[in-house]
């Protein structure tokens, strides 16, 4: 009987370490296949032969003056040239913002706020590649410059208050510093009692139209050629037809510069 158990566990044994050392043959296989494909791949681009044709990608970013994200198609001209299609939202912060805590114990607003202020951009950037990564696990730079149309998106910035006749909270909306707009008197007073819900103000939207102009510099450190997993820097600049109403007692401007930072994830094809 120990015979048989003893023949029996060195059986299971061997069948296990060939069946480890089989999945480690197909792992040494597909790596191999990998490398051999890199460096095709590598050898076809320095050749001037176009690899990858298109890529897709979405991007999270950092604004000094606010935060944002967009997603990118591309389309390669040459080895060292593309085509980037851009859509980008983002939410533009004054630098005047300041928190206040609402009366009664209420939640937290921002004094004088007018509107939310959300840059829609659709446009188009030209790539120029100044240094391939050269191996898997290289560092590939570029530099995009360009342009498009911008929608200033302006939500009305509802302000709660506690309206003692109902004894129902009620919304606030800025109408001008005029005596008669009575609510407007109500915005600057301290009777707010928080800011608005989240959704509150979307019907009342208004649009700004606009232009702006972008350039960047493009780190993809992501491996091997078909995955993207890039960081940006860049600086953007909008002008919009009408000048945009933020804050109170602030002037409204029509022109905006900005500079950011963004975080890239995506596939070349």
């Amino acid at each position: 009987m120990k015979k048989i158990f003893f023949l029996v566990a060195i059986f299971a044994f061997s069948v296990s370490c060939f069946a480890q050392e089989k999945t480690k043959s197909k792992r040494q296989e597909k790596r191999e296949k990998r490398k051999e494909k890199v460096e095709t791949m590598l050898k076809l681009e320095e050749e001037g032969v176009i690899v990858n044709k298109k890529h897709f990608l979405a991007a999270i970013k950092l604004n000094s003056d606010g935060y944002g994200g967009f997603i990118e198609k591309g389309i390669a001209q040459s080895v060292n040239k593309a085509m980037l299609f851009q859509l980008e939202i983002s939410e533009r912060k004054h630098s005047k913002e300041t928190k206040e805590v609402g009366a009664q114990g209420g939640g937290a607003y921002f004094y004088g706020k007018i509107n939310f202020f959300y840059p829609v951009k659709l446009g188009v950037q030209q790539q120029f590649l100044l240094g391939n990564k050269g191996n898997k696990n290289g560092v590939s730079v570029s530099a995009n410059f360009g342009g498009g149309l911008t929608l200033g998106l302006l939500r009305p910035y509802l302000l709660g208050y506690l309206d003692t006749a109902i004894a129902n909270r009620g919304n606030i909306i800025y109408k001008g510093l005029e005596p008669n707009k009575t609510d407007s008197l109500k915005f600057l007073s301290d009777v707010a009692i928080g800011g608005p819900a989240f959704g509150v103000g979307f019907n009342k939207m208004k649009v700004n139209f606009g232009a702006y102009a972008k350039a960047a510099l493009r780190l993809d450190y992501g491996k091997y050629n078909e995955i993207i997993s890039a960081l940006e820097l860049g600086i953007t600049a909008e002008y919009y037809g009408k000048p945009v109403q933020q804050m109170i007692y602030s002037k409204d401007n029509n022109f905006f510069f900005s500079a950011y930072i963004a975080i890239l994830f995506g596939r070349r094809k």
